[in-house]
């Protein structure tokens, strides 16, 4: 009796001695302790799990087993080896000090026990745990998506921001006003309202607003079933109509869509309008008509699903299902006629292919009309051309003397995402193993950029050319981060939504080509890798242990004054150094105050692709 109170003694002592290692990480470790960077919030049961070992001494570990436990327990539930990796040195600015870094491997895949645990090392005698995770089964997707739909409607432009005034502003240029109520603040920042910005770059235009609704409608359809657990589906319904909602507003009775409701950045007297600008000073054009590739494709999209949606469920907001795909047929088949008319340069290129792509899916998934089949096969035909033979996709003109590697800071998935959708509707036989072969050569070009050089990390690299005083080089560069030196002359940031764009395109992709039954995602180890990693990197398994996910994991960014930051919203991330035109080296929050946002801001398409991620995570 006596000896089990002692052993229940030593046991509780040794489990408090662990929380306090938690709670001050400087407790009983030395300056030159490993450093545990490692996902802070959640692995999926059977998926990969794996940490990254960093330290200045490689003797800092008195041995090279990790264990873990569960939180506040002695007892281990798991043993592993670590694997020291390959010598890296581009990151060294992201150290707490000069001396040259030893990078491990702690992989723990191998454990399929639900649990709350952490990943104890041990050092000069005494434990350094890691921050705690979560493992289970859908866990990802069930922890943070309340949190996501919470930061959406958090980021309506309702009646907290400028609803009243939106319901009657001027297009500019002209003395035409219009009512562009609702819709989302475009981020933590910036309450203008955007189907795309940088049109005027041409090979930059993200995806904003309208992508959001439809992620939020895909992945309803996708797993009702859990939004159904969560007691989300009307939450969910709701956020879904009021995207809808919007995008009726600002489509113009001629069939083209708004692109921006913009007033410099809430600049002092200037005046809210519906227009287009360009570059870093906000210049207002009268360019606002969306071509495909700046938000119109994913606002048609958008509006089948929803049509989908509210026809299945007889739900619907202030307009129903009817006008929702009277709307997206009409807008199409306006830009089939108009659209490189839109589109700044006069012609079309890899973006307007994409979003035309899903656009053009979505609608023959709503009406059947072979119209819309035909139009995809034409998008997916050019999508499949632009292939390089290496495995890149081309982003200009395929028959140019200098060929642009297609690369994007928010949604470099795309591609393949939209190619993976299209599948679900082709019935050629021919058509779909010409996409099959497209994806798998893409998917593979991917994971052998990655291995290419040392990648402790294994963080989506990406080829690209820099694009300065006006000209294109011709040189092909290969890099971890989006060059700073781009068509928009000053537009680079965080690329947390690329990440989970790519995560989706490695899932979706890797199943479309050859689904794997009995493996991580449904797809070969290698991409499953590939796909975690990249959401481990936003959720704290980077260099600075960050997770960008706000209120989640112990170290979130900070907010700099004036910027609002909402639970749920992601950050938009770590670059590149902010003096490298080809951003090598890294970078985060350098800048006093409000220039940090490059690094800090919360971004509408982070959170829209970081859903999807989990979506596809979880089903």
């Amino acid at each position: 009796m006596i000896k089990g109170i002692v052993h229940k003694i030593i046991a509780t002592a040794v489990a408090l001695l662990l929380v306090a290692c938690t709670a001050n990480e400087n407790a009983l470790v030395s300056s030159d302790a490993p450093n545990i960077h490692i996902n802070q919030v959640a692995f999926e049961l059977n998926g990969p799990k794996s940490a990254i070992i960093t330290s200045s001494m490689v003797n800092a570990l008195e041995t090279l087993t990790f264990t873990i436990n569960l939180v506040g327990q002695s007892e281990s539930v798991f043993q592993g080896q670590l694997q020291q990796l390959a010598s890296f040195d581009e990151w060294q600015a992201a150290n707490k000090d000069q001396l040259p870094v030893n990078y491990f491997r702690a992989d723990f895949s191998a454990l399929h026990e639900t649990g709350n645990y952490q990943l104890v090392l041990t050092h000069q005698g005494s434990p350094v745990l890691s921050e705690a995770f979560t493992i289970d089964e859908q866990v990802l997707f069930k922890k943070t998506t309340p949190a996501i739909l919470d930061y959406f409607k958090g980021s309506r432009n309702d009646q907290d921001y400028n609803y009243e005034q939106d319901k009657n502003i001027r297009i500019f240029g002209t003395e035409r006003y219009v009512d562009v109520r609702g819709g989302y603040n475009d981020a933590g920042g910036d309450r203008g309202k955007y189907l795309s910005h940088l049109s005027y770059a041409n090979f930059l235009n993200p995806q904003q607003l309208s992508q959001v609704t439809w992620a939020l409608g895909y992945s309803y359809q996708t797993v009702p079933h859990l939004y159904d657990e969560l007691n989300l589906t009307a939450e969910i319904q709701d956020e879904i109509f009021w995207g809808a909602d919007y995008l009726h507003r600002i489509l113009d009775e001629q069939g083209y869509f708004y692109m921006t409701v913009f007033d410099q950045w809430g600049t002092k007297d200037a005046e809210r309008v519906v227009t287009a600008y360009v570059g870093i000073e906000g210049v207002y054009t009268e360019n606002y008509q969306a071509a495909f590739r700046q938000g119109a494709g994913s606002a048609i999209a958008a509006l089948a699903r929803a049509a989908i949606i509210a026809k299945a469920t007889g739900k619907h907001g202030e307009y129903d299902a009817t006008q929702y795909l009277a709307d997206a047929e009409r807008a199409f088949r306006h830009l089939m006629q108009n659209n490189t008319k839109y589109c700044n340069d006069g012609k079309e290129n890899i973006i307007d292919d994409y979003t035309a792509l899903l656009a053009a899916t979505e609608l023959y998934r709503a009406t059947q009309n072979s119209y819309y089949l035909e139009a995809a096969r034409n998008r997916a035909n050019n999508l499949s051309a632009r292939l390089s033979p290496e495995g890149w996709f081309i982003s200009n003109d395929i028959n140019s003397d200098n060929l642009r590697p297609f690369y994007h800071a928010a949604e470099a998935g795309f591609p393949i995402v939209s190619l993976s959708q299209y599948l679900t509707i082709e019935t050629d036989t021919a058509n779909i193993e010409q996409v099959k072969q497209v994806i798998a050569k893409h998917l593979a070009y991917q994971l052998s950029l990655n291995n290419k050089v040392a990648n402790p990390f294994n963080y989506a690299r990406q080829p690209f050319k820099i694009y300065k005083n006006g000209v294109l080089a011709t040189q092909h560069q290969e890099g971890f981060f989006i060059p700073h030196a781009n068509e928009t002359n000053y537009w680079w940031q965080g690329e947390s939504a690329r990440l989970s764009s790519l995560t989706m395109a490695a899932i979706v992709g890797g199943r479309a080509v050859s689904y794997q039954r009995d493996s991580a995602f449904g797809i070969t180890a290698d991409l499953a890798n590939f796909a975690q990693n990249q959401m481990d990197w936003t959720l704290g398994r980077n260099p600075y242990d960050l997770t960008m996910l706000n209120g989640f994991g112990r170290n979130n960014p900070k907010p700099y004054k004036g910027l609002s930051m909402v639970y749920g919203g992601i950050s938009n991330g770590i670059t590149g150094a902010k003096n490298s035109d080809d951003s090598r080296g890294i970078e985060y929050a350098p800048e006093p105050d409000w220039k940090n946002w490059r690094w800090v801001e919360q971004w509408l398409p982070h959170t829209t692709w970081f859903l999807l991620a989990t979506t596809e995570m979880a089903r």
